[in-house]
């Protein structure tokens, strides 16, 4: 398992674009975005402290949704966001997965996803 990651070039070559066309760069941080991760497998974690049942203590937690700190939501996150970029009739980068491209109108349109 593996999460996409830009390409510091990608990053050089919008911010290069921008300047030389002189147009509007948009940043956005999804603060929630791991919390919106799909999982392809059944993950059990245990109960959090301050939330365990006194019925069944000893009870695990099946997950329905990424949590931060999995090892699966990063890619989970990036394969859902792509989904939707793709369903918006975006197109990914053949050169950077985590580049995603696309007009509306006379608008061109990037989309750059940056893990950290």
């Amino acid at each position: 398992m593996f999460s996409p990651v830009v390409k510091p070039v990608s990053i050089r070559s919008l911010l290069s674009i921008v300047v030389n066309l002189n147009l509007e760069l948009e940043q956005m941080d999804v603060k929630t975005a791991f919390l919106h991760g799909n999982l392809e497998e059944d993950l059990y974690m245990e109960q959090p402290e301050g939330y365990v049942d006194k019925s069944k203590p000893n009870h695990v937690c099946l997950l329905k949704k990424a949590l931060y700190g999995l090892k699966q939501s990063p890619r989970q996150w990036n394969r859902r966001f792509d989904e939707f970029m793709v369903s918006q009739e975006y197109k990914r980068s053949d050169h950077d997965v985590c580049v995603h491209h696309g007009s509306l109108s006379r608008r061109v349109r990037l989309s750059v996803v940056i893990r950290g």
